[in-house]
């Protein structure tokens, strides 16, 4: 993974945008993630106990559409547990969208970097219970290498022209780096978020990004549990494909 895909949990001050503030409604702002392209994830929590997350993009942030998101997330929830949509809104500065929260901890949670094996092993088992429950065949959205190159420039295009055949297409998350999947305490999988982009593609343009984020956070050594808990064996030239794709698109 190159630079521009480093993600993190804010640990400085984190600027209020006024439209999160607004939504909000005298709810306790706390910033929870900041995405490798700018945006911002806050959780709001009421008084009384309840607890919602609002996702910010500003303006002219090409790569995040949330409406798209949403869209897909209303779609997935009905086979998988993924945040459930509140509302989208959008100003002159930036749209948001505001969700329910899923329980659980993300799998780079600091409470699963101290056991990064199981964080590994889970990343690889709620991808294959992802793709096992998602139909290909109900699904409206794509995110085949096709689709991914079609905006790209020529030389991009000719980098990427010798595509693998397709082993198994699926409904793929679209983002399956390893913060994205949310564990119980147990080490099981309680769900997923961030799937602006799911769409279906071949499993691996998903396993390539999930076992190398996998080394990303949690260090060299623990993809390879990725892949058992999918219960595959790795494919190098899948994989070397699809992080090639990701990381030039």
């Amino acid at each position: 993974m190159n630079s521009r895909e480093v993600a993190e949990i804010p640990t400085g001050p984190v600027p209020v945008p006024e439209a999160v503030t607004r939504v909000a409604q005298g709810d306790d702002i706390t910033p929870v993630w900041r995405n490798s392209l700018g945006g911002l994830t806050f959780r709001l929590d009421a008084p009384g106990g309840d607890t919602r997350f609002v996702k910010w993009v500003a303006h002219g942030t090409a790569e995040l559409d949330l409406a798209a998101e949403a869209r897909r997330l209303d779609w997935a929830s009905n086979w998988v547990r993924v945040p459930h949509v509140l509302h989208h809104g959008a100003c002159d500065d930036g749209e948001w969208l505001v969700t329910t929260p899923v329980p659980g901890r993300s799998a780079v949670d600091p409470r699963w970097l101290r056991d990064p094996a199981t964080a590994a092993t889970a990343v690889g088992t709620g991808l294959r219970l992802l793709h096992e429950a998602l139909p290909v065949a109900d699904c409206a959205y794509e995110w085949s290498v096709e689709s991914r190159l079609r905006d790209a420039e020529g030389d991009i295009r000719a980098r990427l022209a010798d595509s693998p055949p397709t082993d198994r297409e699926v409904v793929c998350h679209g983002d399956a780096c390893a913060p994205n999947t949310l564990l119980h305490d147990d080490g099981t999988v309680s769900g997923h978020v961030d799937l602006g982009s799911l769409g279906v593609a071949d499993r691996w343009a998903d396993l390539a990004v999930a076992a190398w984020s996998v080394d990303w956070n949690h260090g060299p050594g623990y993809a390879r549990l990725v892949f058992r808990g999918y219960d595959i064996e790795p494919d190098p030239d899948r994989l070397a494909y699809y992080r090639l794709l990701w990381d030039l698109t």
